[in-house]
C-alpha cells in the first residue's frame, strides 16, 4: 500500500514474501551509462574497467533472482501449511524504515493498514531497521 505522510514523503507499507531481504537493488539502475565499444584501445580499456564488472553484477542479479523464483513457492506452501508469520515492513521512499512480524495473512492485511494509516496522520513509526539499504535512495 503506497501512503504519504503529511509532509509529502512516500512512504509503501507491505507483506515481504520471503523471509530475506534483496541485497542487488538498486545496483543496476545506475551500471548502463557506459558507451558503447569500438575498436580502438581506450574503448578496450573502458569496456574491461567498467563493462566486465557491469555484466557480472547482472549476472549476480540474475543469479539471485532465479534462486528468488525457485525458492517463492516453497517459502509460500511452508507459510501456508506450517503457519509462518508475515513480516510487515514500511519503507520511506525505497529504503526500509520499519519492520514487524505480526502474524497470519488476516493479521498481516490488518497491521499493514494500520500502519499506513497511521502514516498519513502523521504518526510515522519509529525507525527500528538498524542498516537501510545503502543502494536505495532517500
Amino acid at each position: 500500500m503506497k501512503v504519504s505522510d503529511p509532509t509529502g514523503q512516500v512512504w509503501r507499507v507491505r507483506r515481504r514474501w520471503v523471509p530475506w531481504r534483496r541485497r542487488l537493488t538498486g545496483w543496476l539502475s545506475d551500471s548502463w551509462g557506459w558507451a558503447s565499444l569500438g575498436d580502438d584501445p581506450i574503448s578496450l580499456i573502458v569496456f574491461v574497467v567498467i563493462g566486465i564488472p557491469v555484466l557480472v553484477i547482472t549476472a549476480i542479479a540474475f543469479a539471485e533472482l532465479l534462486l528468488l523464483l525457485l525458492l517463492l513457492p516453497f517459502v509460500l506452501l511452508g507459510r501456508v501449511l506450517l503457519g509462518r508469520h508475515w513480516t510487515v515492513e514500511a519503507r520511506k521512499g525505497l529504503t526500509i524504515w520499519w519492520e514487524e512480524t505480526s502474524g497470519d495473512w488476516r493479521a498481516s492485511a490488518t497491521r499493514i493498514a494500520d500502519v499506513a494509516a497511521a502514516i498519513e496522520r502523521g504518526a510515522v513509526p519509529e525507525q527500528n531497521v538498524d542498516r537501510p539499504d545503502p543502494a536505495a535512495p532517500q
